[in-house]
């Protein structure tokens, strides 16, 4: 059995010049797109490394620079929504002379890894996307460099904060349910994710002020996974005759996905055996085959805010901002009024 071959050594500036039979130094030139090579050479660089498989190491090219003109931005690979919120950040990156660094972070990968990654990059500041890390890593962070928290409340004004008014968005979706008429209304929770004891708060505080009675939460997440595993639960609580809920709002989309999925396969339908909203108003919400209700956090204006707010700290240190964009329902098939709800 033969040895598996070496690997390739990557190849580096030395190999580029020496193919194309110029120095080091005016290689470096045609990368930092700095004068002095004519247009013949810079091309033929660039086919020798085109054809080398050379590309430059980004990190050390920024080594010398006092600035890098980088944002960083962390964010869940598993959320749907950050990615929504991350892509909206690009225009407005773009207006402001920024290029965006992206660093993922997810169950296999920890934030602190994400966040070293950006780091490493030299990004003049950082936008973390619904981080679950503890305030006190979000403080130090910040004493390191400008840090934004999108989509997500800290306590104690020591780090900027851009976040929608989870509260006031739990409020609009259960009182939408209460004025299509439902009495039982479930929540499925998010347990420790960014947004939901707001959300929480929210739907109790609706509840109690209709003089209704708020069911105790069923355990959720962020995930289908998470969702349907809750809607096994309502779909039992659907075959009971009495206690059953009329309606359920959902800790965000992709959680009342997995909901519609496991009531649909019990052989339940929506809305006619039970309503449901959900949270965020991302691109699986609009699927013509979903038409899920929903609370809609405004995308561009958070991620716009945010990285307006990551470029004014970099240039002017001052007190630490929270900036709370309004929700807003979204209402769609599964949650319109088809027959008065059971009680």
């Amino acid at each position: 059995m033969r040895d598996a071959p070496a690997p390739r050594a990557r190849p580096t500036m030395e190999d580029v010049a020496a193919r194309a039979g110029v120095s080091r130094a005016l290689v470096s030139i045609v990368f930092r797109n700095q004068p002095g090579a004519s247009e013949a050479t810079r091309q033929r660089v660039r086919d020798v490394a085109s054809k080398l498989g050379y590309a430059p190491d980004q990190r050390a090219r920024l080594l010398g620079r006092k600035r890098t003109g980088q944002l960083g931005v962390a964010f869940g690979l598993q959320h749907g929504f950050h990615g929504e919120l991350v892509e909206a950040m690009y225009a407005p990156a773009e207006h402001t002379g920024y290029e965006l660094v992206l660093t993922g972070f997810a169950p296999s990968r920890s934030e602190g890894r994400a966040i070293d990654d950006l780091l490493a990059y030299r990004c003049e500041a950082v936008i973390v996307v619904g981080p679950t890390m503890r305030t006190r890593d979000l403080v130090a962070l910040s004493k390191q460099l400008p840090t934004v928290v999108l989509a997500r409340r800290v306590p104690g004004g020591a780090v900027d904060v851009v976040r929608t008014d989870d509260i006031d968005g739990a409020r609009q979706a259960t009182q939408h349910l209460i004025a299509q008429g439902h009495q039982r209304i479930l929540h499925i929770d998010g347990g420790r994710a960014p947004g939901a004891a707001e959300r929480r708060r929210g739907y109790r505080q609706s509840l109690v002020a209709a003089g209704l009675d708020p069911m105790p939460f069923i355990g959720g997440g962020l995930t289908e996974m998470d969702g349907a595993r809750a809607g096994n639960t309502v779909a039992a609580m659907l075959r009971r005759r009495r206690g059953k809920p009329s309606a359920v709002f959902a800790f965000n989309d992709q959680c009342a996905l997995g909901l519609l999925q496991a009531v649909g396969a019990a052989g339940f339908t929506v809305p006619d055996d039970l309503a449901v909203v959900g949270y965020d108003d991302s691109r699986v919400a609009r699927l013509p085959w979903v038409e899920l209700t929903t609370i809609g956090q405004d995308v561009r204006e958070l991620a716009k805010k945010a990285v307006d707010q990551a470029s004014a700290r970099i240039h002017h240190p001052a007190d630490r901002l929270e900036t709370i964009v309004s929700p807003e329902l979204v209402v769609r098939s599964t949650s319109r009024a088809t027959k008065s709800p059971r009680r």
